[in-house]
């Protein structure tokens, strides 16, 4: 990330749960993250690791239907890390 020319180095996310869903193609990282909010209070983050392309679209789509927020969606190579915070009920 570069701001004024100089390179700047990314907070580190702080999160109460992972979930790996590399590998699958849609709709399963979804239903995985599904799947692990579930379980999580109100207010949790959610880390969750997809290598399907399309799912940068499906989870910015998923949180605007669902009012979960995403949170910070960092890109390395072909991996996307989604942080997600569970809604308030």
């Amino acid at each position: 990330m570069k701001e004024n020319g100089k390179l700047q180095k990314r907070e580190i996310m702080q999160f109460n749960k992972e979930v790996d869903a590399s590998g699958l193609n849609c709709p399963l990282p979804i239903l995985r993250c599904k799947k692990g909010l579930s379980d999580m209070a109100p207010e949790q983050v959610l880390k969750i690791i997809a290598t399907d392309p399309g799912s940068v679209k499906d989870f910015k789509a998923f949180c605007v239907q669902t009012g979960h927020e995403l949170l910070q969606l960092d890109e390395h190579e072909k991996s996307f890390t989604f942080y997600i915070k569970k809604r308030v009920a």
